[in-house]
């Protein structure tokens, strides 16, 4: 199965894609498009990467708290997922994210590039190891 996978931002939103034959994940690219005031618009891009990559599911992280617990952004992920759900015709899992932004940092770190190299890509990289950890809690 190819699963998209999205690092949903304000501002930026990470893609990757991979499957669960191979196990391979790769960071894809980074929209630059914000979910506010109207989320038509990124869900415009997003069903365009979908086009793109042809996936047969969706993944989502999820930003809980480091207790595990829900909050206000966690339900503003969830809403943005039955509308992409509704407009894709794709099923929508969900995945805790808590440090895969702190993963991409790390990854980023001694790559030698620069600050603005680092900020294209620092969230496709996030969505990637949102995608991992789903993929190894969906082998396990």
């Amino acid at each position: 199965m190819r699963y998209l996978s999205i690092d949903l931002g304000d501002k930026r939103t990470g893609i990757a894609v991979g499957d669960d034959v191979s196990g391979i994940v790769t960071p894809r690219e980074v929209l630059c498009v914000p979910i506010k005031p109207t989320p038509g618009r990124l869900l415009d891009a997003i069903g365009s990467c979908i086009d793109d990559y042809g996936p047969d599911a969706l993944v989502l992280g999820l930003p809980l708290h480091m207790d595990g617990s829900e909050g206000e952004r966690t339900k503003i992920v969830r809403s943005f997922g039955e509308s992409l759900a509704t407009r894709s015709g794709l099923a929508v899992q969900y995945q805790d994210e808590r440090l895969t932004s702190a993963d991409a940092e790390w990854t980023l770190a001694g790559s030698g590039k620069t600050h603005r190299q680092k900020k294209a890509l620092r969230d496709a990289l996030a969505a990637a190891a949102i995608l991992r950890d789903f993929l190894e809690r969906e082998n396990a």
